[in-house]
């Protein structure tokens, strides 16, 4: 079908992204000069989504020729397509697992045994790798920092340390797990988008991690003081047993929903025998831990079948032709480094203006998939790819949840965090350069 519309009719398909970014991006930025909390969550991006398919099915009416009916046959043919489904299915279980760890203890178990292992003068770096662990594990930044801000908030009370610094730590580790976890939004987003396996993208994503890792604690280390710890070092080093177990068991090749089903039981039975943990309360959590997951869920489901819309009418073949244009000029002669630069490129800006590293990764999944296969590049690679440079941008924008999480809980300001995540300035460049070594032959 796409052979009968022009590049000009192409391109004209993809004004319905444009559409949502501009409303998503634009309320945005009129409630932050409105002063409004959390603005670009303001608008959900679900709701943000549903006026771009109204633009698409009226688009492809014009361009095709075709009915509305085939207009929205194509657009839930897009949505129940298996991968989408696989990972709405997947976003389920990890929002579950996410509450029930919390709902038995596990969460805070791990944070006061991570922080109990570090003595006073490497406070800094300890945090750093508290909140690397945690996120890692919970798959979840934003979880991470709720869980830790509160224990560091204590830490600025009672000592003379800089607020930003300890909030560089936090977001710098919680960016690190949400690139690097297995059960992370990200991740179950950029794997099956680019149909990779889970263990495969770790493998390759811990390649650029571990690295910037080394290096952040270092700084860390040297920036840091001696600080009284106040943390209670009394913790049951069993809430980190389920933690332990998926991160294993993903490692291993198990299937993701045997890992994750696994997982929610496992919290479960440790909670009822460490602290009562009840039955009816699990049901709740796991309900609960579904709720969570509404806005991604339905946002999936949508992006889906806008993108099969956009498919159809040309869209992704015009956007792929250009990046991969531009990439070659930019670097002629190597395809697979130009396929790099170009899903890097499309992670970073699209993140900058959904200010939301999963959605970012779901909207540009399709381009970059055609990019990769143009490129030669492995699944894995383009996942990896694409989870690092979203995560890189989502953990330096001032208006991003993490950061404004923690700016109001730390009573800092936004740039003010932003200017101390060195974790993600320095997985930029080690990623950057990393890749194009592995590259150098084309």
């Amino acid at each position: 079908m796409t052979n009968k519309i022009s590049s000009k009719q192409q391109f004209l398909s993809l004004l319905p992204f444009a559409l949502f970014l501009g409303l998503f991006l634009g309320t945005g930025i009129i409630l932050t000069i409105q002063s409004v909390d959390f603005a670009f969550y303001q608008l959900p991006a679900s709701i943000a989504i549903i006026p771009a398919v109204v633009l698409s099915i009226i688009l492809g009416k014009l361009t095709t020729h075709s009915s509305i009916d085939k207009q929205i046959e194509q657009f839930i043919r897009g949505a129940g397509h298996s991968n989408i489904t696989t990972m709405c299915i997947i976003y389920l279980l990890a929002g579950a697992f996410a509450v029930v760890a919390k709902s038995t203890g596990s969460v805070d178990a791990s944070v006061q045994l991570g922080l109990a292992i570090f003595p006073d003068y490497l406070l800094l770096p300890g945090l750093f790798l508290v909140a690397a662990c945690l996120s890692t594990a919970m798959g979840s930044s934003m979880g991470t920092i709720a869980a830790i801000s509160p224990v560091a908030l204590g830490f600025i009370d009672s000592a003379n340390i800089d607020a930003a610094l300890i909030a560089g730590c936090l977001i710098s580790g919680a960016i690190f797990g949400d690139n690097l976890s297995i059960i992370s939004d990200t991740t179950i987003a950029s794997t099956r988008s680019q149909g990779a396996e889970m263990k495969d993208k770790f493998k390759v994503n811990f390649k650029f991690a571990i690295p910037a890792a080394l290096i952040c604690l270092i700084i860390f280390t040297l920036l840091g003081s001696e600080v009284n710890n106040p943390v209670n070092n009394e913790t049951a080093i069993t809430g980190l047993i389920p933690y332990i177990v998926i991160l294993g068991l993903a490692l291993m090749g198990v299937n993701v929903f045997v890992v994750l089903i696994i997982g929610i039981i496992l919290a479960a039975i440790i909670g009822m025998f460490t602290n009562g943990y009840q039955l009816s309360q699990w049901l709740t959590d796991i309900n609960a831990g579904f709720a969570n997951m509404q806005d991604i869920f339905i946002l999936s489901l949508f992006i889906g079948g806008l993108s099969e819309l956009v498919r159809q009418q040309g869209g992704v073949t015009a956007l792929t032709r250009l990046i991969k244009n531009l990439s070659s000029k930019l670097i002629p002669n190597n395809n697979k480094r130009a396929a790099g630069l170009g899903i890097a490129s499309l992670a970073f800006i699209s993140n900058f203006f959904t200010a939301n590293n999963t959605v970012s990764i779901i909207v540009i999944g399709d381009t970059a998939k055609n990019l990769a296969d143009e490129g030669n590049l492995s699944p894995a690679e383009s996942a990896s790819l694409l989870d690092i440079f979203a995560c890189i941008n989502q953990g330096l924008l001032p208006y991003g949840a993490q950061i404004l999480l923690l700016g109001a809980s730390l009573q800092i300001s936004p740039l003010a965090i932003a200017s101390h995540a060195f974790y993600p300035m320095v997985l930029f460049f080690v990623a950057g350069f990393a890749f194009w070594r592995y590259t150098t032959k084309g």
